[in-house]
């Protein structure tokens, strides 16, 4: 059987191929698939936005909030959509490899894997930066956090997704108690007068107090105003492990967005005016330096530890699906995809998750938040292309879940998108450009090599093939 330019592969043909590659259905509905995008996100508030104000100030970050803001907005939309018409547990790849054919469902696959692999080395430094500040165990190096941090998280996961994601659950509801007890503490810590803090730069078109480094100032914030965001995207990798997909994946990843919008606002006006712009800008934590030293600082570091590793946790679990979903299509060597007793794909958890470790080892958070960005970014042009490009052309696809605006929508959300991916290589242009060699490299082996070795049996393929006769019989 062929699909596009793509054969399958001789492993394909056995009985068990699928069998050896299935997930635990019916594990979450929307109330954790909503603390799933939650958690995603969340360590976005306890750290790495606040070095967006030293690329924008206060004022462009702020502005380049609002804008991303409305673009994860319109692209959740867009998503919601997506994914209650085709719940697989390849999330994006799923949805543009149905849109845009293999070589589009591989790129955007990709893309996501660069972000969901990078992502929790940021976060593993970040956990690092925290867990010295509370002198616990009289830790001083960074890479003890990291190894410890990675070997326990993928230990639970392949424990399975059901008691990894009820766990999840649990550490998320923790940080959003901590994210409240920093509100109502930072309230009356609050000037306005620093948010304004820092020096007007007068080379910069269009500075001032509220934009010290000018318009341009905006763009280069816009990666670290998508770190309050990142991940959230993420939400339909657990459509194949879902209650009712259609229904419970749209609510799930629309209600976490409206939390992280309210959450992300919170942060990034309180902290800054409790410790001003200059003073956060560097910080490695910025929410705890903006509470001082007292009980409340003390009780948000710790709970902050638990926003880091919500997200750490359930970014791990983002980049085993995709992983795993990508693998079993034949796109990445199959053995990636195989699944142990408790239905966890086990070398898809563990791989990507050796890289991960060794690039934290850098400690370098913001380069690795930019790298995370960039990849990110390309995969959310390539989602809007697909929406609006299954819009139009399959009209009659069942959708049980409609964007409102249509593809003014996630027209809306690609253009913003688009400019995004511009910005990474204006904050780190060495970083944004490592990352873009790997998602070549990646590109450069779909083409010479796995190609032709495609899986006709697998759900994403399968997609494929069921529009491709559907387009045959009109």
């Amino acid at each position: 059987m062929t699909i596009d330019d793509a054969t399958s592969t001789p492993e394909a043909a056995g009985d068990d191929y699928l069998a050896k590659r299935t997930l635990r259905s019916g594990t979450a509905g929307w109330v954790l698939l909503a603390g799933l995008g939650i958690s995603y996100v969340i360590s976005g508030d306890f750290s790495g936005w606040n070095f967006g104000i030293a690329e924008g100030g206060f004022g462009g970050l702020l502005i380049a909030f609002v804008v991303i803001a409305a673009m994860y907005l319109a692209m959740v939309l867009g998503m919601a959509e997506l994914s209650a018409a085709l719940p697989a547990a390849g999330g994006g790849y799923t949805f543009a490899r149905r849109a845009l054919g293999p070589w589009g469902g591989f790129a955007t696959g990709t893309a996501v894997l660069l972000e969901y692999a990078i992502a929790p080395a940021a976060i593993a430094t970040f956990i690092g930066a925290y867990v010295e500040s509370l002198n616990l165990f009289g830790i001083t190096d960074g890479w003890w956090v990291y190894l410890a941090a990675y070997a326990l998280f993928i230990g639970v996961h392949l424990a399975g997704a059901g008691e990894a994601l009820k766990a999840m659950f649990v550490i998320t509801a923790i940080a959003l108690v901590g994210l409240l007890i920093f509100v109502v503490a930072a309230v009356g810590l609050f000037d306005s007068a620093n948010l304004t803090d820092i020096a007007a730069d007068p080379d910069a078109l269009g500075s001032s107090d509220f934009l010290p480094f000018g318009l341009v100032g905006i763009w280069s914030a816009v990666p670290f105003a998508i770190w309050f965001f990142l991940a959230v995207e993420g939400v339909p990798l657990a459509a194949e492990e879902a209650r009712e997909p259609e229904k419970n994946v749209p609510k799930g990843i629309i209600i976490s967005m409206l939390v992280l919008i309210v959450t992300g606002a919170a942060v990034l006006v309180l902290a800054t005016g409790a410790l001003g712009a200059q003073g956060i800008s560097a910080s490695g934590n910025p929410l705890v330096e903006a509470l001082g030293d007292g009980a409340a600082a003390k009780t948000v570091n710790y709970i902050g530890l638990a926003g880091l590793v919500a997200s750490f946790f359930s970014i791990v679990y983002a980049y085993s699906r995709q992983t795993f979903a990508l693998s079993r299509a034949g796109y990445l060597p199959t053995r990636l995809s195989v699944t142990n007793a408790r239905k966890a794909p086990v070398l898809a958890l563990i791989v990507p998750g050796v890289i991960g470790f060794v690039l934290s080892l850098t400690g370098k958070g913001a380069m690795l938040l930019n790298m995370a960005v960039f990849g990110a970014a390309v995969s959310y042009v390539l989602m809007m292309i697909s929406h609006i490009v299954l819009r139009v052309r399959e009209p009659g696809m069942p959708r049980p879940y409609r964007t409102p605006g249509g593809i003014v929508t996630t027209s809306f959300a690609l253009v913003i998108a688009c400019a995004a991916v511009i910005a990474t290589f204006l904050v780190d242009p060495v970083a944004a450009g490592w990352t873009l060699a790997v998602f070549c490299a990646f590109m450069l082996y779909f083409a010479l090599y796995s190609r032709h070795r495609l899986v006709a049996s697998s759900p994403d393929e399968e997609f494929a093939v069921l529009a491709r006769a559907e387009e045959e019989l009109e």
